[in-house]
């Protein structure tokens, strides 16, 4: 005669939703393409925000930047800044010791390319372009693909509050706020078919518990004709 105890659904379900939950990619869906600020104050510092969102979350990638920049009154662009995701390389002596990376940390997939720069001048003002140069990998080949952003930026004496910044710290917060409404449907859908799954299950449980039952019954019964 067999025996057995079926597993309780509710730390069943709520184990493979904590699983289920754990492959959605937080990191990768949380990325937004939120505009920089375009006005810094003399002598501060100052985060250039450059990003540049990967389209299909499961195709691994690497990625490098490069950061170039057009003083008031040049025509030409010239390369200031490299990162390849483990390195940085300052290439303009105007920015010597000044420039900070501030994106994508412990990652060769690089989705955010802000840039610090450290006690603005007035020199600074001018335009700037953020490049990403990215290798999409797929299966049986490589995808080469680049992206760019000019920043326009304006060196004040003091700190005014501009409707360009208002504007993107309202974009950012929306975007937040979508995001986790995006999260919550996946959770949702998540819990519903680890929950129609364990219907089935417990169905299928007793189901097998019925028969067992039925088994040790006819058993029993022959015990007792043989008696």
């Amino acid at each position: 005669m067999r025996s057995g105890k079926a597993m309780p659904p509710v730390p069943v379900l709520l184990i493979l939703l904590l699983v289920c939950a754990a492959h959605v990619p937080l990191t990768d869906a949380a990325c937004s393409e939120v505009d920089s600020d375009t006005e810094a104050v003399a002598g501060k510092g100052f985060t250039m925000r450059c990003i540049s969102c990967k389209r299909r979350l499961e195709v691994e990638a690497t990625a490098t930047v490069d950061w170039h920049f057009r003083a008031r009154g040049e025509r030409n662009f010239v390369h200031i800044y490299n990162y390849d995701g483990e390195n940085e390389l300052i290439k303009d002596e105007r920015f010597e010791d000044r420039l900070e990376w501030s994106g994508s940390k412990n990652t060769l997939d690089l989705q955010d390319a802000s840039l610090h720069i450290n006690n603005v001048t007035f020199n600074d003002s001018g335009i700037y372009r953020c490049l990403f140069n990215r290798v999409l990998s797929y299966e049986y080949y490589e995808y080469q693909t680049e992206a760019s952003k000019l920043i326009h930026l304006n060196v004040l004496a003091k700190a005014t509050r501009g409707t360009a910044s208002i504007v993107s710290e309202v974009m950012m917060y929306v975007s937040i706020i979508g995001l986790q409404l995006w999260l919550l449907v996946e959770m949702i859908y998540c819990y519903r078919k680890i929950s129609a799954a364990g219907d089935e299950a417990l169905r299928a449980s007793a189901a097998e518990y019925l028969a067992i039952a039925s088994e040790s019954k006819d058993n029993c019964a022959g015990v007792q004709v043989a008696e």
